[in-house]
């Protein structure tokens, strides 16, 4: 499942609204209000950016992304961050980076590519531009300027360009505001050029023993969380291919797997994880696959995704996004 760390999420909706829209907004992609932020709990990417193209339907977000990444701070991004500002210069930080994005997403690549003078700073999304890809890929742009600027001791980055490859909104000044450099928009990359000197500069507070420490229980997150995404992706694979039976009991999907469903309830909790939530968040993300083939009458998309009615389907759909699915399909169709 593609996923991007929830910590973005709360970020965007909580610059977007009122609190009490805030709290709405954020149960319409699964998670609680109350919860302390936790930058290892995901949202599958399609939520993500359909909750962003929700906010740009309800304000105007030429800013949003802007004032989302302004606000963005090492200590928010866990041991990634103190990694990242331990690092003995910028340019590692970044090295850290490209090696650990997945740990907070899994729809992004990074890539440093140094040049004699200067060094491009890619950020690599596959999939059409649409609204929230949009916002989300200058959030992340601005995001990276802003933690740059925390650990470089004059909090002066020397930034040549930014590049991003959707067209430019009516206004651009807040972006070049922001950056400090020229915005190019419908560029063929998303992308930000740095200058080596600012890139080669000591951190603020590199720490060469903490960092190396960090570095290994980063590693040990890694391999962690690539085992957990196979077996979240092998359980959400076989429940989907089981609804149209059904809802899956965890018994029948553990049997399949080859464990115990004591074990995979053991496995599954020592990772935050539940069963029932992922067997939740496959039927709406199916369901909103469906909704967007018009070859699929409700009728039939209630029953692929496990409900033995069209009526309890409504309900369900409705409480997982806000609308009913044929408000939802008449939106995307």
């Amino acid at each position: 499942m593609d996923s991007v760390t929830s910590l973005f999420v709360r970020k965007m909706v909580a610059a977007a609204g009122p609190k009490g829209v805030a709290a709405d907004l954020l149960r319409s992609v699964g998670l609680n209000p109350d919860d302390t932020v936790d930058p290892r709990a995901m949202v599958s990417a399609s939520a993500y950016y359909n909750l962003l193209e929700r906010i740009a339907t309800q304000i105007d977000v030429t800013d949003l992304p802007l004032r989302v990444g302004a606000s963005m701070r090492c200590d928010d991004y866990g041991a990634l961050g103190l990694a990242f500002k331990t690092a003995p210069t910028l340019r590692g930080s970044f090295s850290r980076v490209e090696r650990f994005a997945r740990l907070w997403t899994n729809v992004v690549e990074y890539e440093l590519k140094p040049g004699q003078k200067d060094s491009w700073f890619h950020l690599h999304r596959a999939g059409p531009r649409g609204v929230g890809m949009r916002l989300s890929n200058e959030a992340t742009l601005a995001s990276t300027v802003a933690i740059a600027r925390e650990v470089t001791p004059s909090g002066a980055v020397a930034l040549r360009e930014v590049h991003l490859t959707h067209p430019a909104p009516k206004d651009t000044s807040r972006h070049t505001a922001y950056f400090g450099c020229p915005v190019i928009f419908s560029s063929d990359r998303d992308a930000i050029l740095f200058a080596n000197i600012t890139l080669d500069q000591p951190n603020r507070l590199a720490d060469k023993g903490l960092a190396q420490f960090l570095l290994g229980h980063l590693e040990q997150e890694l391999a962690s969380a690539s085992m957990v995404t196979d077996l979240k992706d092998r359980i959400r694979d076989l429940v989907a291919r089981s609804l149209s039976e059904g809802l899956p009991k965890m018994e029948d999907i553990a049997r399949r797997l080859g464990i115990s469903a004591r074990s995979l309830h053991r496995r599954l909790s020592a990772d935050g994880l539940s069963f029932q939530a992922l067997t939740e968040t496959t039927r709406k993300e199916l369901a909103e696959g469906l909704l967007s083939d018009p070859h699929y009458s409700l009728a039939e998309i209630a029953f692929l995704t496990g409900f033995a009615e069209q009526s309890s389907f409504n309900r369900a759909f409705k409480r997982w996004v806000g609308e009913t699915p044929a408000n939802y399909r008449r939106q995307k169709t």
